[in-house]
Order: C-alpha cells, then sequence, then structure tokens
C-alpha cells in the first residue's frame, strides 16, 4: 500500500513538472506573424526573430533544421538582433503563419543594412522543400533579385499554413540584423519614393558644389574649394552607406565595398578639418589649435594607410572619426567665444551635424526603435543637408565681414585723403609765404656772396699752388713706399730663408713648425714644388704636358688624362694622420736622428703611441737609406727624406 501511495505521489509530481515546464516553454515560445491581405509591411523584432552564434561557421542548414541544433536556437533580446562578434556566423529564424491570400499577391523578405557582406536565405517552396538563395555586399550587384540597394528574397509560397525561415548572415562589419517582411506592391512604392529622395538629396548635394566651385572661380578663396571637396565626402559617405555606390558606381567590384565606407569617412574628415582651418582663420586667430588639427590630420591619414595597405578590419572602428569632428566643432566654439562671428553659422552646423550622428549611432543601438522610421533612416542626411545650408551661410557671413571690413576701409582711405588734400593746401600757402620770405634772403644773401668771390678767387690761386707743392711730396712719397716694398720682401725672404735653415737644423716645436706649414694646401704646395722642380712627367706615359688635377696642387695628363697627386711616389703616400703632423713627425725624426722614442712622439703631436711607432720604424728605414745616399752626394735636410725611394704604406 505504501509502494502504491509513493507511487501515486511521483506521478502527480511528475504531471505538475511537466505542466510547469509546457507553460514556461509556451510563454517564451517565438512569435509567428500573422500575414493577411491588409498587412503590407511588417519589421521583425524581438521576440519574433530566434538567434543562433555559430562560432566556427561551419555548420551546414541540415544541422540547423536538425532536433539538436533546434534547441539552441535564442529568442533575441534586443529590439533588432546584431552580429555581435564579426568572425561568427549568424543564423536567424522567423515564422509567418499565412491566412487566405489573394493568389496573385507576391511578397518578399527584405534586409536593410547595405555594409553586410553576406545574407544566405533558405525559403520553403510549395512542396515543402528549402531553396537557397545568397545576396549581400561581398556579391555581385547584378546577382541579386531586384537592381535595388537593399538585399531581397522572394517568398515563393504563400498557401495557407505556417512556415519557418532562416537566415544566415555573415559580415566583416557590425551590422543591425533588420527583416523585413513586404509585399511586392509596397516595395515598389517604397523603392520609388526612396530613390526621388535619394535624388533630390544628391541633387542638393551637387547644386551646393557647382555654387561654391563658382564662388571659388569668382573669389579665388580657398575655403570655396575646401568646402566642395567637403561636400562631395559627405555625398560619396551617403552613397556607401545607402549602397548607393554599390549599385552605380563599382557593382561587378564587390570587393570595393571593404574599402569604400571607410574611405568616405577619411576624405570627410581630413576636408572637414581643413575647411575648418581655412574658413575660420585658425591658423591666425588660434596657432595652437592650428598645430592640433595639423597633428590630427597626420595621425588619421596614418590610420587610413594603415587600414588600406596592411589590415582593411580596422576599417570597422568608425569611432575614430569622433576625434577629427570633435576638434572641428571645438574649434568652431573657440574662435566663436573669440569674437569671430561668422563662426555661429559653424556652430549651429556641426551642432546639428552631431545630433544626426547621435540619433545614427542610438538607431544602431536599437534604442530609437520608437521613432518613425524616416527619422531613423535619413537623420544623417537631414542633418547633413542642413550642415551645408548653415556651412554655406558661414561662408557668405564670412565674405560679408570681409567686405564690411573692406568698405570701412575704404572709407577711411578717403576720409584720410581728404585729410592730406587739406593738409597740403594749408602747407602750400604756408611754403609760398616762406618763399617770399626765403627770396629776399637769397638776394641779400647773393650779394654777399659775389663780395665775397673775388676773395674766394685769390685763394684759389693760393690753393693751387700749394696743391702743386703737395703732388710733389706725393710723388716723392709713392718712390719712397717702393723702396719700402722692396725692403719688406727681401725682409720676408731672408726670413724665411732664416725659418728653413732653423727647420733644417735645430728643433722647433709644433707651433713654430706650422707657421712654415700651417694647413693641408700649405704641405701640398711644399711636396709639389719639391716633387716637380726638374720638371714634370707622367708616371705612366712620361708625357710632359700637364694641367690642374682636381685635389690641390695636383697634376693631370693632358695626353692620358691621370692625374697624380702632390702625395704621391712620396714619403707621404697612403698617409692616414694629418698632413702637417706627418711633416712634424719627419722633422722631429731627422732632427732626432732617429733617437726619439714612439711615446715622446705621441706626446708631442698628440697621436696614439702605436701609430707613432709605425711611422718612426718606416722613417728609420728611409734614413738608414739616405745615409748610403749621403756617402754619394745626397742632399741633405729632413725634406730630402720626403722623396726617399722607400715607398712603404704608413
Amino acid at each position: 500500500m505504501r509502494i502504491l501511495l509513493r507511487r501515486y505521489f511521483w506521478f502527480q509530481k511528475a504531471i505538475l513538472v511537466n505542466v510547469v515546464l509546457f507553460l514556461g516553454l509556451a510563454a517564451h515560445a517565438q512569435q509567428v506573424l500573422d500575414v493577411n491581405n491588409q498587412l503590407e509591411q511588417h519589421k521583425f523584432i524581438a521576440g519574433e526573430i530566434a538567434t543562433l552564434e555559430d562560432a566556427t561557421g561551419k555548420l551546414s542548414f541540415t544541422d540547423i533544421i536538425s532536433n539538436n541544433y533546434q534547441q539552441k536556437f535564442r529568442e533575441n533580446n534586443l529590439h533588432y538582433p546584431t552580429n555581435h562578434h564579426v568572425k561568427a556566423t549568424y543564423w536567424y529564424r522567423v515564422k509567418l503563419r499565412f491566412d487566405s491570400l489573394d493568389a496573385n499577391q507576391i511578397s518578399l523578405f527584405e534586409f536593410f543594412d547595405q555594409t553586410t557582406d553576406h545574407v544566405t536565405a533558405y525559403i520553403p517552396d510549395a512542396q515543402g522543400k528549402y531553396q537557397a538563395s545568397t545576396s549581400g555586399a561581398g556579391v555581385n550587384f547584378y546577382n541579386r533579385l531586384f537592381q535595388h540597394k537593399n538585399f531581397h528574397f522572394l517568398i515563393k509560397n504563400n498557401s495557407p499554413g505556417e512556415y519557418t525561415y532562416y537566415f544566415r548572415l555573415r559580415s566583416a562589419n557590425p551590422v543591425n540584423v533588420i527583416i523585413v517582411y513586404r509585399t511586392l506592391s509596397y516595395f515598389i512604392y517604397y523603392a520609388l519614393n526612396e530613390y526621388l529622395t535619394f535624388g533630390l538629396f544628391y541633387g542638393m548635394i551637387l547644386i551646393f558644389c557647382l555654387h561654391n566651385l563658382l564662388m571659388f572661380l569668382a573669389v579665388k578663396r580657398r575655403q570655396y574649394l575646401y568646402y566642395v571637396f567637403y561636400i562631395l565626402s559627405v555625398g560619396f559617405y551617403e552613397m556607401c552607406v545607402d549602397g548607393i555606390a554599390f549599385q552605380y558606381l563599382w557593382p561587378n567590384k564587390p570587393w570595393l565595398n571593404a574599402y569604400g565606407y571607410g574611405t568616405a569617412l577619411y576624405l570627410l574628415s581630413m576636408f572637414a578639418l581643413v575647411f575648418t582651418k581655412e574658413l575660420l582663420q585658425v591658423k591666425q586667430r588660434v596657432r595652437r589649435l592650428a598645430k592640433l588639427i595639423d597633428y590630427i590630420l597626420v595621425l588619421r591619414t596614418v590610420y587610413f594607410l594603415v587600414c588600406l595597405f596592411f589590415n582593411k578590419g580596422l576599417f570597422i572602428y568608425k569611432f575614430v572619426e569622433f576625434i577629427p569632428l570633435s576638434l572641428a566643432f571645438l574649434t568652431g566654439i573657440r574662435i566663436y567665444r573669440n569674437g569671430f562671428k561668422p563662426a555661429r553659422f559653424f556652430v549651429l552646423a556641426y551642432t546639428f551635424l552631431f545630433l544626426g550622428f547621435s540619433i545614427k549611432a542610438l538607431s544602431a543601438l536599437g534604442m530609437l526603435w520608437f521613432l518613425p522610421a524616416p527619422i531613423n533612416y535619413y537623420s544623417l542626411s537631414f542633418c547633413f543637408v542642413i550642415e551645408m545650408v548653415l556651412l554655406s551661410f558661414a561662408i557668405g557671413d564670412q565674405v560679408r565681414l570681409l567686405r564690411k571690413e573692406k568698405d570701412e576701409a575704404r572709407d577711411e582711405t578717403i576720409r584720410q585723403m581728404q585729410i592730406n588734400s587739406e593738409l597740403k593746401d594749408s602747407i602750400n600757402q604756408e611754403l609760398e609765404r616762406q618763399v617770399e620770405v626765403r627770396t629776399r634772403e637769397v638776394v641779400e644773401k647773393s650779394e654777399e656772396i659775389l663780395a665775397q668771390a673775388h676773395t674766394i678767387e685769390e685763394q684759389n690761386e693760393q690753393l693751387m699752388e700749394i696743391n702743386r707743392l703737395l703732388e710733389q711730396q706725393a710723388a716723392e712719397i709713392t718712390r719712397m713706399n717702393v723702396l719700402l716694398e722692396k725692403d719688406n720682401h727681401q725682409l720676408k725672404t731672408n726670413i724665411s730663408k732664416v725659418i728653413d735653415a732653423r727647420v733644417e737644423s735645430t728643433e722647433m716645436n709644433f707651433e713654430e713648425f706650422s707657421a712654415k706649414y700651417p694647413d693641408q694646401e700649405a704641405c701640398y704646395k711644399f711636396l709639389s714644388d719639391l716633387k716637380w722642380k726638374n720638371g714634370y712627367k707622367c708616371t705612366r706615359c712620361e708625357h710632359t704636358t700637364y694641367c690642374t688635377g682636381r685635389v690641390a696642387y695636383s697634376r693631370r695628363c693632358t695626353k692620358c688624362s691621370y692625374e697624380e697627386s702632390p702625395m704621391h711616389n712620396t714619403i707621404f703616400q697612403n698617409n692616414r694622420i694629418s698632413i702637417n703632423k706627418a711633416f712634424y713627425l719627419v722633422y722631429l725624426m731627422y732632427t732626432s736622428k732617429g733617437t726619439i722614442s714612439s711615446h715622446q712622439l705621441s706626446e708631442k703631436l698628440g697621436i696614439r703611441q702605436s701609430t707613432c711607432w709605425t711611422y718612426a720604424i718606416r722613417i728609420k728605414k728611409v734614413m738608414q737609406e739616405q745615409k748610403r745616399a749621403r756617402k754619394k752626394g745626397a742632399p741633405q735636410g729632413w725634406s730630402a727624406l720626403v722623396l726617399s725611394a722607400e715607398m712603404q704604406d704608413i
């Protein structure tokens, strides 16, 4: 009996648990959209879309429709689902229940976000078999169901009953998955109105561009040209966002979609900063802001080049545009607070622009779902139009202000000219009066001058006599100067001979030695005179005619063009130290007869001891050769070592 009661209680508990689970599942089950003849369009929102994230991207449609994966679909919690992980593949499931519809009514699914790379729809046909069709920004535009900027998938069976539809989505950009059910007739009506709106918007952009281009050609002010580039950038950005660029500019090159959006944003932010800098005269008014704008331009260009050539995936970080646009906005506020009136329209224009970006961003996050669709989708375009109008007012206001300043300057010039004319008349009257007075004084003075002229003539005759005597004295002084110059030249010659004799006979310090050979040119001249004192002869062809070479005091053969430096075939060939120090080293070795140590040479010359030791060894060999040659009547002195036959690499 206890066993039967225990089983009865367990059975009751199981029934209660199943009822609770059934009620819970029924409360959270995916909602089904009821379709009838009165429903023209419907946007699927939270509760109507089930989501499954495929992190591997390898799940097939067969896997998805299996019972195992059907249980893994989760109800969407956001107003519109979003691909939170751009590297993952997302599956979306919606359900429709058709009532009795007209047999001729055609309906379709539409996806709004034109930056989605790939969308594959699995639509059941009349036999219940699923057929796949693919569209997206990564697919050739002409492969779409309709030649329209959005993605469309035709519903091939609208027989009464409940049907499940699956969509596989993969995109390198974060997108809002907005799935819309529409009838074909409503889609045509909507598409015509939308493209009419686009025509008006882009037509306004072209009109603004043409107007400002003509203004630039008329007044030659660069802000008009920069404004044209900025408006074109806005138009290019809107075309990329709306999918119009893909439809009309590169329909056969879907890979350009990965670069178009990022390039448009780069051009927009760059020309916005350049236009701001030129319109508000930032460089003249706030120099620090001008430098900051230049830095942002450089950094934004570097970021764009990195995205373009190294990692196009970085284009998805659109928030970087907040920095240049905010800088332009804050610059306008700062310039306006400094008293530049045209900046008020600029600040107002960027206020509307930031409002448009804010609405667009909040709409992308699904936070403004309650707003009407035209406000959500076209708010930024509308704000761009207002911004263009206000920026045109800002340019016109600046021109008006400049014209006002020009008119004030012209009026001031005219007033100053009148003052100058009155001043000129008063000065002329005063001058005439003074001329009369001065004329009387001149007449009186002229009489005195005539009386003095006779005296001056007599004094001139005396001065002429004195000048004649002075000329004779000057000639004598000139003759004496010539004699003094000869004596000075002779004295210099004697001093040079004394120094040469002292150099050859007694030891001199480096400062005294440098007075004779102060620099490289003096050393080269000495070597040239010593080497070719008996005449020039080419070492290659023995030709005796030469011309000046490229190096100082070098000689080039006019026959074979061989150029020979003064150091060639001397003891200084391949010299690695300063030439005047090399001269002095040879001189010290000669005067000490080779007894001076390398340490002493290093101390006197400021050269490493090892280098002095190497030079000393080579020079001693040459001195030994000279000693043997001296017996044959060789010349004496340290300079005789220079042309020694011992040509070692020192």
